[in-house]
């Protein structure tokens, strides 16, 4: 249903009704400030990167060929447009390298992550993700959070499936060596037994 009201507003703008571009622009606009969010950090930058994205989006429009979903597409610009931001201030984040981390401890830190309350969780969740390298934490996000499939997010980053799966691998992993470092010891143990 969504892809059909999103292509009824594609091809009223395209006939030249440009007010039609409110409807996709309020449907997607938390999608996409949230990826920004994510990946560049900074709320003033994210809004500017989400201004950017749906100009580009609509600028570009004529191009969208309903191979994907609207969605994917305008994904694929917001995530293509937070790396471009992320290289004109050229901010990047430095991480310790992580040794090669067991099946059991990542399934420790899956109890670990369960077991803190919900609000807690979020926030030791974001507090870690947001310390992660933009390129690992926006497979993460879009794999876990929005929930997107191996292909959507090969189509959004370009990245080969064996690359996308070995980058999920190591962002699992890394995140895990993150949350073990923010997380109180006492709190992984007790959440860590079975």
């Amino acid at each position: 249903m969504t892809i059909i009201n999103d292509q009824v507003y594609i091809d009223k703008i395209l006939k030249g009704d440009a007010n039609a571009y409110a409807f996709l622009v309020e449907r997607y606009k938390t999608m996409v400030f949230t990826l920004a969010l994510k990946m560049v950090k900074s709320r003033e930058e994210a809004e500017e990167v989400s201004q950017d994205t749906f100009i580009k989006a609509y600028k570009n429009l004529n191009k969208f060929k309903g191979e994907s979903k609207f969605s994917t597409w305008l994904y694929k610009i917001a995530y293509r447009t937070c790396l471009d931001a992320l290289k004109k201030t050229k901010e990047r984040y430095n991480i310790d390298v992580i040794d090669e981390v067991t099946i059991h401890k990542i399934k420790a830190a899956d109890t670990i992550l369960e077991g803190i309350e919900r609000k807690e969780r979020a926030q030791v969740l974001n507090s870690c993700l947001l310390s992660m390298p933009e390129e690992e934490r926006s497979i993460l996000w879009m794999f876990y959070f929005e929930e997107l499939s191996l292909k959507e997010i090969i189509e959004i980053t370009d990245f080969s499936e064996a690359n996308v799966k070995v980058k999920l691998h190591r962002a699992r992993k890394m995140l895990l060596s993150i949350v073990e470092k923010n997380v109180e010891p006492e709190l992984i143990s007790h959440y860590g037994r079975k």
